[in-house]
């Protein structure tokens, strides 16, 4: 875990310390970004992504809500939560001559906010468009990637069906703002029916907060990143270069099932896994965290990453994996159903 020297680059920040949490707003050359860092600046660095109108709060709160996630995330990581540029709390509106990112511009971003804290190799967690980001970010950067953690990713140019539903909201957001329609076509995007709710069965919490948040998002910010996403490049060839360990996640429901899939065939098999969390949309994080803590626990122990051992133990969770008892990890006791997984230890009881 690599450490580089901050360089005197082109970045200004401005940050307001509270309990081991600072607000940076970066300067690129691709534009303003906005970093909130939580933890030990001294530990490993974790860099998330969130997807389309959503922010740190909104899209990883869920699983760092998680006692057990948080305790495995949080002892060994400093958390870097990047926003897509116009998203983070309290954002104020792109000013209209602003030329829109590329996916490209926004990758290199994501390497230029690395440079200003210093971080030489870390590792990265991304949700859809969010995990397309990163993934592209990893494929131009090789040697700053430890590993990928992506939920539910994109990697490949949008199919008729995303580039029909991401015109639409588009012209909505242009023309009327965050209506309901388009709030609609987010939640769809982001969450499973079971969460959405339906004519006999009320929204969840889940539903109705982020109904709350997305009314507070600057309506041509989210415009400019569904802009950009939508006409992102093929990145399935690039993978064949990534050198790092990966684990994908996939709701049994979402929209990017299929793009998930696809991109597990493509990488290496000797370093990926997917994980196909049941009666689940897109956004794992947020629909169902608990699904990601064991396959994660496994994950990162290939880089000798663990829980403390002063957290107290759950079936759902075990401090010794070396003494876990196989039954629990089949489907019906995790809720997910779980591909080959070349990163997990070997179980003996």
């Amino acid at each position: 875990w690599a450490t580089l020297a901050a360089p005197s680059c082109l970045l200004t920040s401005s940050a307001s310390p509270s309990a081991g949490r600072s607000e940076h707003h970066i300067e690129t050359k691709h534009g303003p970004v906005s970093v909130a860092v939580y933890g030990d600046h001294d530990k490993h660095a974790l860099i998330t992504y969130p997807d389309v109108a959503l922010n740190h709060m909104s899209c990883f709160q869920g699983l760092l809500f998680c006692p057990e996630a948080a305790s495995l995330l949080l002892h060994n990581f400093c958390i870097y939560h990047i926003s897509p540029p116009g998203h983070e709390l309290g954002a104020t509106p792109i000013l209209p001559n602003s030329p829109v990112a590329s996916v490209d511009e926004l990758a290199d971003q994501v390497a230029e906010v690395l440079d200003f804290f210093g971080l030489g190799s870390v590792m990265c967690l991304g949700v859809s468009a969010g995990a397309y980001i990163l993934t592209l970010f990893a494929t131009k950067y090789r040697e700053r990637v430890l590993g990928l953690i992506l939920v539910s990713p994109l990697c490949r140019t949008p199919s008729w069906t995303e580039w029909f539903y991401n015109k639409v909201m588009s012209n909505l957001l242009y023309y009327y703002g965050m209506c309901d329609m388009v709030k609609d076509c987010l939640l769809q995007r982001y969450f499973g029916k079971r969460v959405r709710g339906g004519s006999a069965v009320p929204e969840s919490d889940i539903m109705q907060a982020c109904r709350s948040f997305l009314d507070q998002r600057q309506s041509m910010n989210i415009w400019r990143f569904i802009q950009t996403i939508n006409q992102r490049h093929d990145l399935t060839e690039s993978l064949k270069q990534l050198q790092c360990r990966t684990l994908i996640f996939v709701g049994e429901n979402s929209q990017f099932h299929t793009e998930a899939v696809h991109m597990t065939a493509k990488l290496d098999k000797r370093y990926s896994a997917l994980v196909e969390v049941q009666a689940c949309g897109s956004v794992v994080t947020e629909e169902q965290p608990h699904a990601m803590l064991i396959p994660m626990e496994y994950f990162l122990m290939g880089y000798g990453l663990f829980r403390p051992s002063h957290v107290s133990s759950s079936p759902r969770s075990p401090l010794n994996p070396f003494c876990i008892s196989p039954e629990l990890l089949s489907p019906e006791s995790m809720g997910v159903k779980l591909k080959p997984i070349k990163t997990r230890a070997n179980l003996r009881v």
